[in-house]
């Protein structure tokens, strides 16, 4: 088995979403400063990080959307890892016919736009694709498990709506923003992990996504 990096990297600065501060990553305790609480020659370092929730490569549960939602505390372990990964190569406004005749049901679907070769600049964040209101209402139709894209939002954000999220978030599906690599991953076959921690009260949170291939 051989296993597919699909996250990008958190360091500090990185912006992630325009509008959003970036995150803060710095020592609570450094290596040097540690050694006053150990015996000589031991030392520890104690990172800290500062960030809001939706930064580098993350998932939204249904409480990023909807008030009453499951948060990330409540969400099942089932569509977020070891799914079998169905990857659409797309662009643009993505529509329905992207995924005519694909059986998605509980499959992670990924959408491979090959947008991420724009992160870290401005050009990522201006025209990059998105999926129409119409393909949302497929995916929760088809009972999809999950859903990722290579791009920074699932929605039009040229707007204030937000019917993807809407959709998706509605019949508890976990959408995955901000993936990378996937253009490593077959059409079929691969198995999709994107396993966020366990907070309590929160909406989104940063993941290591991966794929395992056979």
């Amino acid at each position: 088995m051989s296993v597919v990096d699909l996250s990008h990297t958190i360091e500090n600065g990185v912006v992630t979403y325009r509008g959003l501060p970036a995150p803060l990553i710095c020592d609570y305790w450094s290596h040097e400063e540690s050694r006053r609480h150990y015996e000589p020659g031991t030392e520890f370092q104690i990172g800290r990080i500062e960030m809001v929730s939706n930064t580098g490569t993350y998932v939204d549960s249904p409480f990023h959307r909807f008030r009453h939602g499951k948060d990330l505390s409540a969400l099942p372990l089932e569509p977020l890892a070891g799914r079998e990964a169905v990857v659409i190569d797309a662009g643009g406004a993505i529509g329905p016919s992207s995924i005519s005749g694909l059986d998605l049901r509980e499959r992670a679907v990924l959408f491979r736009t090959r947008w991420d070769r724009h992160w870290g600049t401005d050009r990522y964040f201006d025209g990059h694709p998105f999926l129409t209101a119409e393909t949302a209402a497929a995916l929760a139709a088809a009972r999809a498990a999950i859903v990722g894209i290579d791009s920074c939002n699932v929605d039009d954000t040229a707007g204030g709506a937000r019917p993807v999220h809407t959709a998706l978030l509605e019949a508890e599906i976990p959408i995955v923003e901000h993936l990378t690599g996937l253009d490593r991953l077959p059409a079929e076959g691969a198995r999709f992990y994107a396993v966020p921690v366990k907070v309590k009260g929160c909406g989104a949170f940063p993941v290591r996504a991966f794929a395992a291939l056979a």
